[in-house]
C-alpha cells in the first residue's frame, strides 16, 4: 500500500508542477520549466529527446514494474505539452513518441482514460498538419 500511495502523490505532484508550467507566459520560462520537469520525473532531457522508442521503453525498467505505465504517461503528458512548443522536424518526432507512449499506456494500462483518449486524437491531428 505505501507504494501505491507514494505512485499516487508522485502523479498528483507532477501534474500540479506541469499545470504551474503550462500558466508561465513566456516561451523560455515554459522551456526550462519543462526541462526540469522531465530530469525531476522521468530522467535527462537530452535523452528522451535524441532516443529511439526502444531505447525510450528500455529506460523505464529502472522503475519498479507497478511504476512504469505511470512514469511513461508522466513522460507522454510532458511530449504532449512541448508539442506545440517546438517547430519542425523536433515537433513531428515528440508528437510520434507520445502517440507511441499514449497507445503502449491504452493497450496496458487497468483504467480506460476518454482524456487520454482524447489526447492522441489531438496528436494525430498535430501529426497530420504538421
Amino acid at each position: 500500500m505505501l507504494e501505491r500511495d507514494y505512485i499516487m502523490r508522485l502523479i498528483r505532484e507532477f501534474m500540479a508542477a506541469l499545470a504551474r508550467m503550462l500558466e508561465k507566459k513566456e516561451i523560455e520560462g515554459r522551456r526550462e520549466a519543462l526541462r526540469k520537469l522531465y530530469e525531476q520525473y522521468v530522467g535527462p532531457y537530452d535523452f528522451y529527446h535524441i532516443m529511439s522508442v526502444d531505447d525510450i521503453m528500455q529506460s523505464f525498467t529502472k522503475y519498479p514494474e507497478s511504476e512504469r505505465l505511470y512514469r511513461m504517461e508522466m513522460l507522454a503528458e510532458l511530449y504532449y505539452a512541448e508539442a506545440d512548443m517546438l517547430s519542425e522536424p523536433v515537433r513531428g518526432n515528440i508528437i510520434s513518441l507520445a502517440i507511441n507512449l499514449f497507445s503502449f499506456i491504452d493497450r496496458n494500462s487497468k483504467t480506460f482514460s476518454f482524456e487520454r483518449k482524447s489526447k492522441m486524437e489531438k496528436l494525430k491531428e498535430l501529426r497530420i498538419k504538421s
